[in-house]
């Protein structure tokens, strides 16, 4: 039996239920699986209410089928709450233990946009971005125009960090960014990604923590070519000359280090740490602006992923 608007109207005050173990989940995905038939029903709650299911209906508009399908005052709802949140958005973190990401100095932001190919720029809270590239849909597929003609083609949704400043011992304070999006690294490849980025920005980076697999990854390019890199299950696991940090490591390890880094520092977070910005909680102090959702593909709006995110 085909469900629609009827039916929603009687699930959905089951989405107000918060105990653990309410029926809260189950009847949003049931909904969820109604598709577009419920989407003008849903629209209608936003405006006419009841009051009480207008923030559910919103959440389910938006899994559905993004910000895209909100009408022009939800839109505009959501874009001021972001704003608000991005006066008082500090401090900010990204994730410690595992993930991976590119950096690329902060000033250089506009190339990295360029080499990257990246399109429709928007503010967002950092809360906000990480959700997007991690955890939520970050990968679109669809069909170019016209669609007899063209194939199934995809675009990515990353994420753009604000700000952090780098104390690095030998050299001057350097704001890095961080770029964040699962799928996007992985399939287009982050190591050849951080290349490409380096001949715009002069220098870009990509790591990896991988606890799942016990493994580890750093890679240093710098003018378009790889300069430095380790990898957990590399072979070798080092590639090309110590880095200057490197070297303080090798040579002051004690004797229980000494092996550990007899050919360079194996810890993407130590590196990141002393080459651009360790992932983690970020001081306020050394964190400016703000981050930016973008796209892969010109055609597929950010607004276009489906998927509520926290601001």
């Amino acid at each position: 039996m085909a469900l629609g608007p009827r039916e929603l109207d009687q699930l959905l005050p089951y989405t107000l239920d918060r105990r653990a173990r309410g029926p809260r989940r189950e009847v949003q995905s049931i909904i969820e699986l109604m598709g577009d038939a419920v989407l003008p029903r849903l629209r209608e709650i936003r405006r006419e209410g009841p009051g009480r299911l207008r923030g559910n209906a919103l959440e389910i508009l938006i899994n559905l089928g993004g910000a895209d399908v909100l009408d022009e005052v939800d839109r505009r709802v959501v874009e001021r709450l972001v704003r608000i949140k991005l006066l008082d958005e500090r401090p900010v973190g990204t994730p410690s233990e595992a993930g991976r990401w590119l950096a690329f100095p902060a000033d250089r932001l506009d190339d990295a946009v360029a080499a990257l190919g990246l399109h429709d720029l928007r503010p967002v809270t950092t809360v906000m971005g990480m959700a997007a590239a991690t955890r939520a849909a970050d990968a679109l597929d669809f069909q170019g125009r016209p669609a007899s003609q063209s194939e199934i083609q995809r675009a990515y949704r990353v994420f753009i960090t604000p700000e952090f400043e780098s104390w690095l011992a030998d050299g001057p304070i350097k704001n890095w960014r961080m770029l964040w999006g699962n799928s996007f690294l992985d399939e287009l490849d982050g190591f050849r990604l951080a290349r490409e980025l380096s001949e715009r920005c002069g220098e870009a980076h990509f790591y990896v923590l991988d606890p799942y697999n016990s493994a580890e990854n750093w890679y240093v390019a710098r003018d378009g070519r790889r300069v430095r890199s380790y990898g957990s299950y590399d072979y070798p696991q080092f590639t090309g000359d110590p880095l200057p940090f490197e070297a303080w490591y090798m040579e002051n390890a004690d004797e229980d280090e000494a092996e550990e880094y007899s050919e360079g520092v194996p810890h993407a977070s130590q590196a990141a740490d002393n080459l651009s910005v360790e992932p983690g909680p970020q001081l306020a102090e050394h964190t400016h602006g703000h981050g930016w959702l973008a796209t892969t593909h010109p055609a597929v709006p950010t607004t276009r992923f489906k998927g509520a995110l926290p601001v």
